[in-house]
Parts: C-alpha cells; structure tokens; sequence
C-alpha cells in the first residue's frame, strides 16, 4: 500500500490512532455524564441529553477538544475527572513497535493532535511515545483544530514537512478530508479507533486495521 522510499515524514493522530479511543469514549459517554449527573443533581438521562447537546453543538471546532472550556462551561474539573480513568489508557495494538520501526527507518516523526494540553500530558507520561517523536503538535498550540485547513498552514510555519513525501495517520475523517485538501500526499484511516467500538468500513481513505498491514513489525 506505501512506498516508505517515497515518505521522510510521518504525521501521527494520538487517540484512535496510537491510543485506544475507548478511554476517551468512555469518559465522555459514560463517566462525565454520571458525575456532571452528581454534581448538578439531574438524573444520568437528564445529563447525558444536555451533554450530549453541548458537545455536538461544537463537534470540529478547537472548544470540542478543550478541557479548560469544558471546565468552564459545565463547572466541573474536567482534567481531575478524567485522571480518575486513567488506568484505561492504552496504546493500540502494534503501535509501540510500529513507532520502534519507523524511528529504525530514520523517519522523521511528529504527533499531530486535537488533545488539549493538559490531556495530552497525561496521555504523555502515562504511555511514554513521546520518546519516539521529533516534534508534538497540540492544535491549541496554533488555534486552530486539524479539520480546518488554517491549522494545516500555521503547521506548515512551525514545522518543516514536505506535504509530497509526507505520511498522515488519523481515525477522523474531517480531518483526513482537511489534509487531503491542504495537499499531504499519503494519507491512512484507521478502521477501528475503539478497541470495543465497530471495525468501520472506510470508503474515502486507504484505511488500516493494524499497522503490520503497512510495515513489517
């Protein structure tokens, strides 16, 4: 499927794609509603329909993915809540030899992510990939989140990728639709970001289950 000659670079989504999506499904679909539920005193469905509103009403949108804004807007220490869970973080299946590989490959390697700061250290210091990236992009570091194309540009000016030689990796199709769009060249979907969701069914995108299917591991 990839010609590794004709890519220097590797551009990498962390949940969903390196991680297990399950922990942030879970916390948001399960344990925020539960204590968003305690500490307003509503009723777990009366939680779950007003967060379910809130959230979908910024999906794509740089306040979807920021914890201080959600702190803010539902009064709940979003950060604290989600330490709670952490033992669900996970690396996905073949993610930590795959990025072994790639570094033996002298690919130049950067986590790309929508994460708030303060979720991505934790994911950080919990997991340890960061010790196989070059550079760690958080989308609130430049403004803007990656489905839209100012992200892809202000990237562009922080770091120095060839978009031609350049391979990215996500579980979100929005944003593998911006990228595609600003120009990078090899682009991959993963099927199944959740490890207790559906295997998908990509159309749109060269699309993966494991990373053994684009690299000896």
């Amino acid at each position: 499927m990839l010609d590794w000659q004709q890519i220097d670079t590797v551009l990498l989504d962390m949940d969903g794609t390196l991680l297990d999506l399950h922990y942030d499904n879970h916390f948001w679909l399960t344990h925020l509603p539960r204590r968003y539920a305690e500490t307003h005193g509503l009723s777990l469905a009366q939680a779950q329909a007003q967060l379910h509103d809130e959230i979908e009403a910024r999906r794509g949108t740089l306040e979807w993915y920021c914890l201080s804004f959600w702190s803010r807007r539902l009064k709940l220490d979003i950060a604290g809540i989600l330490r709670e869970i952490e033992d669900r973080i996970a690396l996905r299946p073949q993610a930590r030899p795959f990025l072994q590989r790639l570094n033996a490959l002298d690919k130049r390697l950067m986590l790309v992510t929508n994460a708030h700061r303060d979720g991505l250290e934790q994911k950080l210091e919990i997991t340890g990939i960061d010790r196989w990236m070059h550079d760690i992009i958080s989308s609130h570091d430049l403004g803007h989140a990656k489905e839209s194309l100012e992200f892809w540009n202000a990237l562009r000016q922080q770091v120095h990728f060839d978009p031609d030689r350049t391979l990215f990796v996500d579980d979100n199709q929005e944003v593998l639709a911006a990228a595609r769009a600003y120009g990078i060249a090899h682009l991959l979907c993963i099927r199944q970001p959740d490890s207790r969701g559906p295997l998908r069914d990509i159309t749109e995108f060269p699309a993966i289950h494991h990373f053994d299917e684009i690299l000896a591991l």
